[in-house]
């Protein structure tokens, strides 16, 4: 079978969507401008064809389901369906069917209505002309910092009223959506690796490129920010600000709480008095393994499989930034070189600036005995296809799917207990390495900090899931 595998084959490798289930070259402004031509004092094409292959690789968007609505638009999780407490889809009364009809029918004639205004005629609706007019959508109050001019992880909404600082707290697709070359609203403020993802990446202008070492304090409109390391993803922060008038704020966009931060300076001399807290895991099934213990599995199983069958290609999925401490670990600790990834994570990888990465990497897949893959392209069917093409240099396949939403509560912390998935030579191991806090994670930080209100940054469209987590929080502040 003649399949090449490349860089630019973002169909092979992603279908229909990223691996967490978003379309690539999404619907937002900075990935049409990827491909528009350029003035001759724009950046060359070759930034350009970068940034299409960026989009290829999938970029991490975990507080969203996989699955699709009939419009193609995806929702967010529902906590309370994932606690047991409501029933999806499937058990639907035909009351809320019906229920939905009306809103659709309501929806529709509200259009109509607006339609008309613009001068179209019932005709004209119906074969779905609309006015040439954008709305705008409203920034979310959680995305707001009262008391200063700053917004955190908002970029999608365009200029946003009273906002003179825009904080990115790490480079991932649902926190930086809305930035591209276009980007002309006010300076953006982040970590320096964030910052040259964002220059190399997206092509924003660099005029508007703020970058703050970690651990230093800044004064910014008259706030005192400092940014602190999130254990995230590469260049990912916590964000802490003190206003003029003694308040303390922490954001902490995407973050793994560790025992570490609970040493930081900064977090033992000032109270924090409100709480931006990444929830993506506040369930209580979810009480990962470290991601020690996951990286120590991974090396275990992988030494194993090798020694039963020397010619075993290793396979670790990866979002464009992130898993980046599995596939190191399994290269360190075995001696296994080169890691082959395509180029545009091989870009992204030198913009890290880390020394342990020097050397390591190659383009060559036939070459290497360690493939760094899309998350999205880690399936049985994908993997034989791309054994094929490796011209019988390699028996078998050995995979890793490194993310918290394959944790089992069943397993827990007994790594040893997973089950991989295999058909014919190739075997898939789904591990809880999680980027994101666990349940127990959360509640140390929260008893930790002690903030006098919290505000969950994920899962939190709707009153009831706000609700059971504020319960939670008051639970664990009472203890």
């Amino acid at each position: 079978m003649d399949l090449e595998i490349t860089a630019e084959d973002s169909t092979f490798f992603c279908e229909d969507g990223d691996e967490n289930g978003l379309l690539n070259g999404s619907s937002s402004d900075e990935a049409e401008s990827t491909s528009e031509p350029r003035s001759g004092n724009d950046r060359p094409n070759m930034l350009s064809e970068f940034a299409s292959e960026f989009y290829s690789g999938g970029s991490d968007y975990s507080s969203l389901m996989g699955n699709k609505k009939k419009n193609g638009l995806f929702v967010q999780k529902n906590l309370l369906q994932m606690w047991g407490i409501e029933k999806s889809g499937a058990a639907d009364s035909s009351e809320s069917r019906v229920s939905m009809e009306n809103r659709k029918r309501k929806k529709s004639e509200n259009e109509k209505e607006q339609w008309a205004v613009f001068g179209l005629n019932q005709k004209e609706f119906e074969k779905g002309k609309k006015p040439a007019i954008v709305q705008s959508r409203s920034c979310p109050f959680y995305k707001k910092i009262p008391g200063t001019p700053f917004t955190v992880d908002a970029f999608r909404y365009g200029a946003i009223e009273g906002c003179s600082a825009y904080f990115l707290s790490h480079f991932h697709y649902d926190h930086y959506g809305g930035l591209s070359k276009r980007w002309c609203h006010g300076p953006i403020y982040c970590t320096s690796i964030t910052a040259r993802l964002l220059n190399i990446c997206l092509s924003v202008n660099k005029r508007y490129i703020c970058a703050l070492e970690l651990d230093k304090e800044y004064e910014i409109e008259g706030v005192k920010v400092m940014l602190i390391e999130a254990n995230h993803c590469p260049g990912a922060a916590l964000i802490h600000l003190r206003l003029r008038d003694g308040r303390t704020y922490l954001h902490t966009g995407d973050f793994r709480a560790s025992k570490s931060m609970q040493s930081h300076p900064i977090l033992l001399s000032y109270h924090v008095n409100v709480l931006y807290l990444d929830t993506t895991y506040c369930n209580p099934k979810y009480r990962f393994p470290s991601k020690e213990e996951v990286i120590d599995f991974v090396v275990r199983t992988t030494r194993k499989y090798l020694q039963k069958q020397p010619k075993t290609l290793i396979v670790v999925g990866a979002y464009s930034i992130g898993k980046e401490r599995v596939y190191l670990a399994i290269s360190q600790s075995l001696q296994i070189l080169p890691i082959y990834t395509d180029a545009s994570r091989r870009r992204i990888l030198e913009s890290f600036g880390w020394s342990e990465l020097s050397g390591r990497f190659s383009n060559s897949r036939h070459s290497s005995p360690l493939h760094v893959l899309p998350l999205s392209f880690l399936g049985l069917e994908n993997l034989n296809k791309y054994l094929e093409t490796l011209n019988q240099r390699f028996n078998a396949v050995l995979a890793f799917r490194p993310t918290g939403w394959t944790f089992s509560e069943a397993t827990g912390s007994k790594l040893d207990m997973i089950k991989p998935t295999s058909r014919g030579n190739v075997t898939i191991f789904g591990v809880p390495y999680s980027e994101h806090s666990s349940f127990n994670e959360l509640r140390d930080f929260v008893k930790f900090l002690r903030p006098e209100k919290i505000i969950p940054t994920v899962n939190a469209s709707s009153s009831g899931s706000r609700d059971k987590m504020q319960a939670l929080f008051n639970n664990w502040l009472k203890s």
